[in-house]
């Protein structure tokens, strides 16, 4: 079915925004105030810009190993090379080292010298993508802010390994081999301040254990996932983006009051097996059905609210604000029922 967009609606999408710091805010806080007691001097495999003198890229390079890094180095991009192993030799006066991309090499857990990581005492950011991992390297740093795994052959997560990064707001494990059996009910223990876990293409087929009660931002495309647990959104009271796509959710296996969940601002269940439009909350602003199994839709079993109530309480009343409805790809033929527009009367863009 080709999707039609009403044109008197205006299409908005909110993008998923990670709350951490910004790359911009690392820089502005972390320059040094006296740079005259360093050496200057520039591996010769790498690139040490003037203007910039706490980075060394040495990305891009053919590298086989990591050179000596200079003590004044605060960023260090290694991305796109051949390196296989992180030893502690590299990095003796390496000791204001806040950000790490070693994204696109060979790096294996056995290339990983012991307590390597960890002895990285200021590092905030580390990048780890794209290369050869099969469990989450440890110990790691317990200043970490930002932990990027996506696109290894992770399958194993040691027991404790974030058990002491308190300020971590970032955990990308997407594009993994994780099972069930790999999230246990401690995994994501310490991790008090997660604000994005994304656990996105692996080989879950339940909903993981224990996600940290402050997370706002639950990725869980591409996986197998059929069921999601009474109340299971009760031990993340701030959950406000959540993304269920391409997973096997039926009508069954969502409980009656499953998403109505008022911190949910964001809800993604495309490519499943719906044949109805679960109950949402009124507080509920985009929600994504697409390429589902739903044939019809009847605004007064969806909405939040009575129609009766959200036709008398008009623009400024408390009425639902669900401003972004996505349902192509089902049974549903246009036009879009009056109820629909009597109930939320927010909407600037349904897509049918």
């Amino acid at each position: 079915m080709t999707p039609k967009i009403y044109p008197n609606l205006l299409l908005l999408f909110l993008f998923n925004s990670v709350w951490t710091r910004t790359v911009r805010q690392v820089y502005d806080e972390v320059n040094p105030e006296h740079w005259s007691h360093y050496t200057f001097e520039c591996p010769k495999e790498c690139f040490c810009p003037p203007s910039f003198p706490n980075a060394l890229y040495c990305d891009n390079k053919g590298l086989k190993e990591i050179p000596a890094i200079p003590a004044r180095i605060w960023y260090l991009y290694l991305q796109n090379n051949f390196i296989e192993t992180i030893s502690e030799k590299p990095f003796v006066n390496a000791s204001h080292l806040r950000w790490i991309n070693l994204n696109k090499n060979k790096i294996t857990n056995n290339g990983i010298e012991s307590g390597v990581l960890s002895k990285l005492k200021r590092l905030l950011y580390l990048f780890l993508e794209d290369n050869e991992l099969e469990e989450v390297p440890a110990p790691l740093p317990g200043g970490l802010e930002q932990l990027r795994l996506a696109r290894n052959k992770i399958s194993r997560i040691p027991e404790g390994v974030f058990s002491n990064l308190e300020n971590l707001t970032m955990l990308d494990l997407h594009h993994n081999s994780l099972l069930d059996s790999a999230l246990q009910s401690d995994t994501f223990q310490g991790l008090n301040n997660l604000m994005q876990l994304n656990i996105a293409k692996n080989s879950l087929k339940k909903m993981p254990l224990s996600i940290p009660a402050n997370t706002l931002q639950l990725f869980l495309d591409n996986n197998s996932i059929e069921v999601i647990p009474e109340n299971y959104f009760s031990t993340i009271p701030k959950v406000t983006f959540l993304r269920l796509n391409y997973n096997k959710l039926s009508d069954d296996g969502i409980p009656p009051n499953g998403f109505n969940v008022s911190s949910i601002l964001d809800l993604q269940l495309s490519h499943n097996q719906l044949t109805k439009i679960p109950p949402i909350n009124a507080h509920l602003e985009h929600l994504h059905l697409d390429h589902n199994k739903i044939k019809s839709v009847n605004g007064t079993q969806i909405c939040p609210v009575s129609i009766a109530i959200a036709e008398d309480y008009g623009f400024y009343g408390n009425i639902p604000r669900l401003r972004y409805l996505r349902l192509d790809g089902n049974e549903i033929k246009p036009p879009i029922p009056l109820d629909i527009m009597i109930c939320f009367q927010l909407l600037q863009a349904v897509v049918i």
